[in-house]
């Protein structure tokens, strides 16, 4: 097995899918260990993930993945055990929770291009479209942020 690659491509990639998957959940631990779970998965089929034309946007796939059962998983838990009343804060960050007020398409596609810096083809790849159907989700996500924020603007200046 390639060590040396998998290493060059852990320390190259790590920092990113980790942006990617705080800037779409706002939690840097649930980041951390679905990066980490990722990159596990990325050594065991090192051979076959090393092949691949963005190695980077598979193991941002598989660790948003791993986010996305980790929180419903948690959501699960918390329905059972929290009372119906109690109300978790969420922080409260302007322009990443317009960002997260996106629909989960639009959302994914800004966060993969602005945090994660992955081109339209690797984003394609990532989230399973084609790579015109990135460049229109990417011009909606700024139609609907814009219009967040001239809404927000004139609620805070109205």
């Amino acid at each position: 097995m390639d060590h040396a690659g998998f290493d060059a491509f852990f320390r190259r990639e790590h920092a990113r899918v980790i942006a990617v998957v705080v800037a779409l959940t706002g939690r840097a631990d649930l980041a951390a260990d679905a990066a980490d779970e990722a990159f596990a998965r990325a050594l065991a089929r090192w051979p076959r993930v090393s092949k691949m034309e963005s190695p980077g946007a598979w193991t941002v796939k598989v660790a948003l993945n791993v986010a996305r059962r980790s929180i419903a998983r948690r959501a699960r838990e918390r329905s059972l055990l929290t009372p119906a009343h109690a109300v978790s804060p969420e922080p409260d960050y302007e322009l990443w929770a317009l960002v997260r007020a996106l629909p989960p398409r639009q959302r994914t596609a800004v966060v993969l291009r602005y945090v994660g810096d992955f081109t339209h083809a690797e984003i394609a790849r990532a989230m399973r479209v084609r790579p015109g159907t990135v460049g229109s989700t990417l011009d909606a996500a700024h139609r609907n942020l814009r219009e967040s924020l001239a809404t927000e603007e004139a609620e805070n200046h109205g």
